[in-house]
């Protein structure tokens, strides 16, 4: 099988596919081909030559978050939007502020969006978005309470035909929208901006105090080396002291004894020989 039947594979696999095609799941679809089996690299250079093919036409190939997909360019829509019975759903203000601060600020809670908006946030659009499979929840915040975080999800990058989440406009290019409040916008920025320099004060403090720190060893030894020698000869002087005090009742109660020893071996000596030496006439 030559790479011109790949791509033709491919193109037609797109063309009914009702959701977005992943490498992967092209790759399935030559699972039961015995002629060909072709790798990851064939793949993806059959689906750059198609993009190639649709330049300058109607409809591109597009690479989305979820895999590739064949879609109308967005020049044609107005014409294209025709076919279609349902009109395209709109969004209040307030859900699209709530998504964007999702998008941008992720993971986020329901509180930290409200305190970034200056309002509370309603349950429903919480809900819809839930609905649209635009966000979900990814766990909760160790804080009292235990508020569930926010994120964004592949649906929703699907939808607004991005790739990752790195391919969402600046805030700059997007504040000045008129159906979103420019206002919330430059608070993003500015709390993106506060974090960085907050970052880079405190890198600044913790270098400023390890040198305070290097400098201050030296006298730091230097004193405390002073203060050990002074501890040590005032030790060594009580204790001298001490020990002449002590020193000296003990050789006074030494002599009593001695005295009295004496005193007491006399008046042994005499009581026996008072006891020995009978009396005569």
């Amino acid at each position: 099988m030559s790479q011109e039947k790949i791509k033709n594979i491919i193109e037609a696999a797109l063309m009914v596919s009702t959701k977005p095609l992943s490498i992967a799941s092209i790759l399935n679809l030559f699972e039961s081909e015995q002629t060909l089996e072709p790798e990851r690299n064939d793949i993806r250079a059959a689906l750059e030559e198609l993009q190639q093919d649709y330049l300058g036409r109607g409809i591109e190939l597009a690479e989305i978050a979820s895999g590739f997909r064949v879609q109308a360019r967005d020049e044609y829509a107005p014409w294209v939007n025709h076919l279609f019975d349902e009109r395209p759903p709109r969004y209040s203000r307030a859900l699209l502020e709530t998504l964007a601060i999702i998008a941008y600020r992720q993971p986020i809670t329901r509180g930290e969006i409200e305190e970034i908006r200056g309002v509370s946030v309603s349950g429903t659009i919480i809900k819809t978005l839930f609905e649209r499979e635009w966000i979900k929840g990814v766990g909760h915040r160790d804080v009292p309470g235990k508020p569930e975080l926010l994120v964004s999800t592949k649906a929703f990058l699907d939808y607004f035909n991005l790739k990752k989440l790195s391919d969402l406009p600046a805030l700059a290019d997007i504040k000045d929208f008129d159906s979103i409040n420019p206002d919330l916008f430059e608070a993003l920025e500015g709390e993106a901006k506060s974090a960085a320099e907050k970052e880079k004060d405190d890198t600044k403090n913790v270098d400023v105090e390890d040198e305070d720190s290097i400098n201050s060893e030296p006298e730091t030894i230097e004193e405390s080396a002073e203060e050990i020698l002074d501890e040590v000869a005032t030790e060594d002087d009580e204790e001298l002291v001490e020990e002449s005090i002590t020193t000296e009742p003990e050789e006074a109660d030494d002599a009593e004894e001695i005295v009295t020893s004496e005193a007491a071996s006399d008046e042994e000596v005499t009581e026996e020989g008072a006891k020995v030496i009978p009396f005569t006439n």
